[in-house]
């Protein structure tokens, strides 16, 4: 069925952001903002102050039990039971035959396990842990819940203006959390579960808040300076320029976590437990074992080269396809994610896109193409 406005999902800010000014389109079953002013204007702001992005489409889970870290361990190749509380941990969904069902984020409250998964494959994901995760192990979905991210260079210094209290007496504010830290936080009375995170490749936060409450927390986020609301065009722009898939584009069941370039996420510990689903074909490939990859390409010209496009050998046979592209607005110029063979994977390669019948130049390009500015914790 054709998504229309008759059948898709309503974000709990809906009427907030058409009252902004929110131009509607459909989005992983949800009608979403995807620009307000402009992608331009948007992105840039976002690179030079703190954009306000609702990402309430997002899955938020929480994993409840005895052994819930262990169990989860078996269907993803993340060290989940060496996490500690207030850390989070990025991993990905394992199918049985290793290929990726989803890539999610899992916190370590201290009293649960709490998941973030993608709002496109949030119902899969769910049905797939209810299968698989042993009796004993209950899975919430908080659907009552919303999730704003405010993200920016200035995203610290506009949520230190709204006095977040920690629930723990003389516990972090915001600004004292490093990334990939979470904790609990108040405002005006209004419980607030806040991480050093999001999908930008800059600092910031993801804020999770009661449905009902989120409109106010959100006109007080944008009644400040360095605030503005942030659509899903310039979200993608950001994502792209920071390097960082986006799933059912460029990753999905029929890709294996070598091949997207994630290698990161298979901890040492997990590769000689080896007893995640998928194990043993997925280390197959590690670490370069893989008959292609997903790199960066610098496209010549100023033409983008779009989701489809193939790459193509000096013959044109079909050797590989782009999965994400558009142009950059940080760089000035187009980008591109590709899965190519590994021999042509290395930085600097010269591959040939072909598009609407037309060949482009691309070059293979190390990501991410701007420099992630996370506010990571300092090395000892």
């Amino acid at each position: 069925m054709s998504e229309t406005s008759d059948n898709l999902k309503q974000l709990p800010l809906g009427d907030w952001h058409r009252a902004a000014g929110g131009r509607m389109v459909p989005f992983a079953g949800y009608e979403m903002p995807v620009q307000y002013e402009g992608v331009m204007a948007e992105h840039l702001w976002t690179r030079e102050n703190a954009g306000l992005f609702d990402v309430s489409h997002m899955g938020q889970l929480n994993l409840t039990g005895e052994g819930a870290a262990e169990a989860l361990e078996a269907l993803v190749p993340g060290n989940i039971s060496a996490l500690g509380v207030g850390k989070i941990r990025y991993t990905l969904l394992l199918a049985k035959d290793g290929g990726i069902l989803d890539d999610l984020m899992v916190t370590n409250t201290g009293r649960n396990l709490y998941l973030v998964v993608n709002g496109a494959t949030k119902q899969d994901d769910i049905a797939y842990l209810e299968a698989e995760l042993p009796k004993g192990i209950t899975l919430s979905h908080l659907e009552d819940l919303a999730l704003l991210a405010l993200q920016g260079p200035k995203a610290a210094e506009a949520l230190a203006r709204l006095d977040i209290r920690s629930t723990f007496p003389d516990g972090p504010v915001p600004g004292d959390l490093y990334f990939m830290e979470a904790g609990p936080f108040m405002w005006n009375d209004i419980p607030l579960g806040i991480s050093r995170s999001g999908y930008t490749g800059e600092d910031g936060y993801e804020i999770s808040v009661s449905a009902a409450d989120a409109q106010s927390l959100a006109e007080a986020l944008v009644a400040l300076p360095e605030v503005q609301p942030i659509g899903l065009g310039a979200r993608d722009s950001l994502r792209l320029e920071a390097g960082l898939p986006l799933y059912g584009h460029d990753m999905d069941a029929g890709i294996l976590p070598v091949e997207a370039n994630l290698n990161f996420a298979l901890s040492k510990a997990r590769r000689e437990e080896g007893n995640f689903a998928g194990a043993e074909r997925v280390l197959a490939q590690y670490p370069r074992g893989a008959a292609r990859k997903r790199v960066g390409l610098l496209v010549d010209g100023r033409q983008p080269v779009r989701e489809g496009a193939a790459v193509v050998d000096a013959d044109g046979a079909v050797i590989g396809n782009v999965t994400s592209g558009g142009f950059s607005p940080t760089l000035q110029r187009p980008i591109a994610m590709a899965y190519v063979p590994m021999e042509l994977a290395g930085s600097g390669t010269q591959i040939l896109v072909e598009q609407r019948k037309k060949q482009i130049t691309c070059t293979v390009a190390d990501m991410p193409f701007v420099p992630h500015r996370y506010h990571r914790k300092p090395k000892l």
